[in-house]
């Protein structure tokens, strides 16, 4: 066999690949948007979810600790619902439901004093146009009263 047949194979490979230069980047770029968008947007959500979370743990608590050192059960219940409001919106959320009980007379010394905040968390970008949720989180926190003021 000659050094001429030898490279026929080849160069016949050469020439059926030679339209195809460049395809491959073109695939890559197709795959990894197809890929990569969903992978980012499942990663957008569940940072919002995050958020949603650490924001009602957070209004609760602070909804619970001003509402045990309010003079009286009016002003206390307005002061918890107006903190819980401010730490949501300090995480960027908003519309968050509020809800106090307590075990006994409010405001009594010893009674427990339970704050309730639920949160729907809002979709990244499709919330913008319409009114989506696809997460309800909750938290709750108690407080005591001091027995002694």
């Amino acid at each position: 066999m000659t050094r001429a047949c030898a490279r026929q194979p080849l160069r016949r490979w050469r020439e059926a690949t030679a339209d195809e230069h460049g395809s491959a980047i073109v695939e890559f770029i197709f795959a990894a948007t197809i890929l990569l968008i969903p992978m980012i947007y499942l990663v957008l959500a569940a940072a919002a979810l995050e958020g949603g979370s650490y924001a009602v743990v957070s209004a609760a608590d602070q909804a619970a600790k001003v509402f045990a050192v309010a003079e009286n059960p009016a002003q206390a219940r307005s002061n918890a619902q107006a903190a819980a409001d401010r730490a949501i919106a300090n995480f960027g959320f908003s519309g968050s439901n509020t809800t106090i009980s307590c075990n006994s007379e409010c405001l009594s010394p010893g009674s427990v004093v339970t704050v309730t905040v639920s949160l729907d968390v809002p979709l990244p970008f499709v919330s913008d146009y319409i009114s989506a949720s696809a997460f309800a989180v909750d938290a709750t926190a108690a407080q005591r009263i001091d027995r002694f003021g």
